[in-house]
């Protein structure tokens, strides 16, 4: 695999990407953190640039004439566009309908075909498949390749040539695994000593899931926010390769990779995609976990082709995964100047947020938020704290129901619905992904409370009541089996009993 790294053709049409200091982060995280800009590739804004073309530049002249055809979530999507508009050649890209409309229309603009099919990637690549047997194109391999491996590495090369000094740690993000193989086949083959970590978010986690079982795990479903690395089965060949050399692999929140991307754009001041962004998050869970100081580290920064309204998502959730805000269900007096009296035993913290509304004449339930700028053990303090004043809280802080749902809804409780269940659903955000999730529902209990909010992400997320006796739960536990959406009872989660129920 070195030999093919050095002998890599992927400078004939880019250039070597920087590896910048992150000052700012290395003074709070008392390491010295390294980012290696992939984002930075004019045109494509992503390291698949590198793959794609060093096994396009390998096709034959029969090959080239009979076009090639790519299943894609956005970036080697771009990759191969831009190289089959190089040489000339027919390019068929087949992509989720839930793909960034930015990496669509960047597809489109290089003079791909572009197919729109499926929620995930494994969708679109049987598609892809499908397409290539009766078309008779060459397929192009987003990560199972040794050229589309070996071109990757040369993001390796660069870093090993750009850094003066060892190099304790590497910390690359994983999909499918081929960048992840291409740098860790040349740095253990060079540095042994220098660790390459690879970076999975928690929810799309395939390669961690492989080398825990020893073999190659199928994952029954993958969370799409990182859509770049929302691969349900890591590579055949990258996995005989991570066998051997990846030294780790640490999984991250979507939280934490929103915190992250404000870390990026804050070092940068460049927007990281999810998936750009993740290694960094791992980095930063690495640190924290191992206690590592004075450590060179260094983060691959993979891509910066972001949707604009995710924004919305990252910013709201950012917070959160950076430990600077903690979200609390505290249970006050109600009675005069007690929210005065809580606002006190806050030392001096920031509200982000108070809701509340009158109950009854003993106790009053608010869900509030409050700003952290001492990190994740300010929080622990903040409900010593209160618990110490004799306050009743209960800290929702990664609670999904009070993230995305609760904190929109405080404001009133529905009386005399002993029965109504609460479920949260999970589904791909495409066109029309409400619509179908309303027509599957149906009308077979009555609905007594919805909300959904579009803000961004990959998933639609919703929570519903409905009112269902006792003697139908076991009707209900079927038809949720039977909906095919993933799906939560959250009928005794604190967030629903403290401000809903």
């Amino acid at each position: 695999m070195l030999e093919r790294i050095l002998k890599s053709r992927v400078y004939d049409v880019v250039a070597e990407t920087p590896l910048d200091l992150a000052a700012k982060l290395s003074s709070s995280l008392g390491n010295e953190v390294w980012l290696k800009r992939e984002d930075t590739h004019p045109g494509v804004f992503s390291f698949k640039i590198r793959g794609a073309y060093n096994r396009m530049a390998a096709l034959t002249s029969e090959e080239r004439a009979r076009g090639v055809i790519a299943a894609s979530a956005g970036n080697h999507a771009q990759g191969v566009a831009l190289a089959a508009q190089r040489m000339g050649i027919r390019a068929v890209i087949v992509m989720p309908r839930t793909t960034p409309e930015i990496k669509v229309s960047a597809v489109r603009a290089r003079g791909a075909e572009v197919v729109l099919h499926g929620d995930a990637y494994d969708d679109a690549y049987a598609e892809a498949r499908r397409i290539e047997s009766a078309e008779g194109l060459v397929f192009v391999h987003p990560y199972d390749d040794l050229d589309v491996i070996a071109g990757q590495g040369t993001v390796a090369m660069e870093i090993l040539r750009q850094h003066r000094g060892a190099i304790d740690a590497i910390f690359v993000p994983v999909g499918g695994g081929g960048l992840i193989a291409g740098v860790a086949a040349y740095v253990k083959a060079l540095y042994p000593e220098t660790r390459v970590i690879g970076v999975e978010p928690d929810d799309a986690a395939c390669l961690h899931a492989a080398l825990r079982d020893g073999e190659r795990t199928v994952l029954p479903r993958v969370g799409l926010f990182a859509d770049g690395v929302a691969v349900k089965q890591v590579g055949a060949l990258p996995f005989e390769i991570a066998k051997v050399h990846v030294d780790e692999v640490v999984l991250v929140t979507t939280d934490e990779i929103c915190g992250a991307i404000k870390d990026v754009f804050e070092a940068t001041r460049t927007l990281a995609e999810p998936a750009g962004a993740l290694a960094l998050a791992g980095l930063k869970r690495w640190v924290d976990e191992h206690g590592a100081k004075d450590r060179k580290l260094v983060a691959i920064v993979s891509g910066a082709n972001v949707n604009f309204d995710r924004l919305r998502h990252v910013v709201e959730r950012a917070e959160i995964g950076e430990h600077r805000e903690a979200l609390l269900a505290v249970s006050i007096p109600e009675r005069p100047g007690s929210f005065l009296e809580f606002v006190h035993h806050l030392d001096g913290r920031a509200i982000t947020e108070f809701n509340y509304r009158y109950v009854d004449t003993s106790v009053a339930h608010v869900f509030v938020g409050i700003g952290l700028p001492d990190g994740l053990n300010g929080r622990d303090v903040v409900v010593e704290r209160l618990v110490g004043a004799g306050f009743e809280v209960t800290d929702l802080t990664g609670n999904e129901v009070a993230g995305l749902h609760v904190r929109f809804m405080v404001g009133g409780r529905a009386r005399g619905l002993a029965s109504e269940r609460v479920v949260r659903f999970e589904f791909p955000e495409r066109p029309g992904a409400l619509r179908d999730f309303l027509t599957k529902l149906g009308g077979r209990w009555n609905i007594t409370l919805f909300h959904y909010r579009n803000h961004g992400a990959a998933y639609g997320r919703v929570l519903v009541g409905m009112d269902v006796p006792r003697d139908e739960l076991e009707t209900l536990e079927a038809f949720l089996a039977d909906l095919g959406y993933e799906s939560f009872v959250e009928t005794h989660n604190p967030a629903y009993t403290s401000f809903l129920a």
